[in-house]
């Protein structure tokens, strides 16, 4: 089974991810693209395991924000380490929209990334099989602190002294 970093911890990736925009779903927990969640909501209640879903970076999330915090994983696919508007999705999800799910960096991701996406509101990181999770799980802690407010600390640190 293919693992994951959650919380800072290695573990297992229950879920699938359905990439392809028709056909029959697989058993189990599934990450459905976010067009097919939406035209199938309602049948999706009778699928066997849970449902989260996928968006790219570049989607627009506010027009579709409400049913977005009812899934219980939103996975975010950053297209290239270098696009940053994923950072932006996932910090209008939890200090927007209130979001407390698990929030899921997917796609192409790097490890110095991590502490960064960690403090815009991701608490979930797919890597390919050739990383390190518990390598990698140590950049989560590259500082000690941060001066700045975000979705990990509202509070600046000058308030906090």
């Amino acid at each position: 089974m293919a693992q994951l970093l959650k919380e800072g911890q290695v573990v297992d990736n229950s879920w699938s991810t359905v990439v392809e925009d028709a056909g029959d779903l697989p058993p189990g927990d599934i990450l459905l693209p976010l067009q097919r969640w939406l035209h199938q909501h309602s049948q999706l209640s009778q699928h066997s395991g849970r449902v989260g879903l996928w968006i790219e970076g570049n989607e627009e999330i506010e027009a579709v924000a409400e049913q977005l915090i009812q899934a219980p994983v939103v996975a975010i696919r950053f297209p290239k380490f270098v696009d940053g508007r994923g950072f932006s999705a996932a910090r209008l999800l939890r200090e927007r929209y209130g979001y407390q799910g698990e929030i899921r960096a997917t796609g192409e991701i790097i490890r110095d990334q991590l502490y960064l996406l960690q403090r815009c509101g991701f608490n979930a990181f797919e890597f390919g099989e050739e990383v390190d999770l518990a390598e990698a799980s140590k950049s989560l802690a590259d500082f000690s602190d941060a001066y700045q407010v975000a979705a990990d600390q509202p509070i600046p640190l000058f308030k906090r002294r």
